[in-house]
């Protein structure tokens, strides 16, 4: 990471590549993500528009940089488990770069996100279950191997990457570039808090390392708080830091991109939650329901996940942890034309 001063100027032609120069991963392939909006809302914050991504989620910052990692080391196949977005972003930038995909996700997954994934030609596997029998059997088939050395060896291959979102340390470079823009749209000042759906959290720490990263570079000054929203029912992060997991006694099934039991970097997101002085709240499906129907009426098209986020904010501020005067980012990270 440079020291001094920020850049004066940034070609944003360059996408989330403008910031190579922080990145451990040279560009390989690209379909020109980055450069979200940020911009003002009626809900009193600042909201960072990671939907209209090339597939419709802040997770193509994540492909982008493991897709080029995967190539640098040479593999022929990746393979991925996921909700839909993150595999649907694996998926895509695999086609862009020639690489077979394999994507593992939830029989009942959102068939608009599973025809998407089909589209580009990868392999789906629609497995029965939890979300974490998607995790499990995508790992075993990767231990297990479909093929022998032997054979990957005559081919001149690799084999199989595991181009996890959840665990992989290229995916969680390539999301920490939300912080870098974010920064670089408010002329190199963090806001007093960030606000995103927290599942898996590879925004969430994403944006974490992003922001310290700054700091210790001296190209912004203080550490935005950290501030999760978890489905209710389904909210370990809160359930870690001492909070109510469940305040409306059932399960947010409308958010179902952050369902996520075990989330794999669990104690490194409350780590972010404590050092930032942070937050994480569970938001009952009705809530979810509401702010998603109103995102709509104010013309974002996003997925209900998103509104988590949004509906968190009054949560938040009724524990005292935001006021009126704070200055919020909001992210709203998936498109809601792809959900049904």
């Amino acid at each position: 990471m440079p020291d001094g001063e920020p850049p004066a100027t940034i070609d944003r032609d360059e996408g989330l590549w403008a910031f190579s120069e922080l990145l451990p991963v040279e560009q390989r392939v690209t379909l020109g993500e980055g450069w979200t909006p940020l911009i003002e809302s009626d809900w009193g914050v600042q909201f960072k528009l990671e939907s209209i991504f090339p597939t419709g989620s802040f997770k193509d910052r994540g492909a982008a940089t493991t897709i080029s990692r995967a190539l640098e080391l040479g593999v022929d196949r990746v393979v991925e488990d996921s909700s839909g977005n993150a595999g649907l972003a694996i998926a895509t930038y695999a086609a862009r770069a020639g690489l077979d995909a394999e994507i593992f996700v939830p029989a009942d997954a959102k068939p608009g996100k599973l025809r998407a994934i089909e589209r580009t030609g990868a392999t789906l596997r629609r497995i029965e279950g939890t979300r974490q029998d998607v995790t499990d059997a995508c790992i075993e088939t990767i231990e297990s191997g479909t093929d022998s050395r032997t054979e990957r060896e005559e081919r001149g291959a690799v084999g199989a990457y595991y181009a996890s979102h959840a665990w992989d340390p290229a995916f969680f470079a390539g999301t920490a570039t939300v912080a870098f823009e974010i920064a670089a749209q408010r002329g190199w000042s963090a806001p007093d808090a960030f606000v995103t759906p927290l599942g898996h959290g590879t925004l969430f720490l994403g944006a974490y390392r992003g922001f310290r990263a700054l700091q210790e570079a001296g190209w912004i000054d203080s550490m935005p708080r950290l501030l999760g929203a978890q489905a209710a029912g389904v909210a370990p992060i809160v359930e870690a830091i001492g909070g109510d997991p469940d305040p409306a006694g059932e399960r947010n099934d409308a958010a179902d991109g952050i369902q996520i039991t075990e989330p794999a970097r669990k104690g490194q997101i409350v780590e972010a939650i404590e050092t930032t002085d942070g937050d994480a709240v569970a938001v009952p499906a009705a809530e979810t329901e509401r702010e998603h129907d109103r995102l709509a009426r104010a013309g974002f098209h996003v997925e209900p996940t998103c509104a988590t986020a949004t509906a968190a904010l009054e949560r938040f501020q009724e524990r005292g942890v935001l006021t009126d005067d704070d200055d919020v980012v909001t992210a709203l990270t998936g498109s809601g034309l792809k959900v049904s």
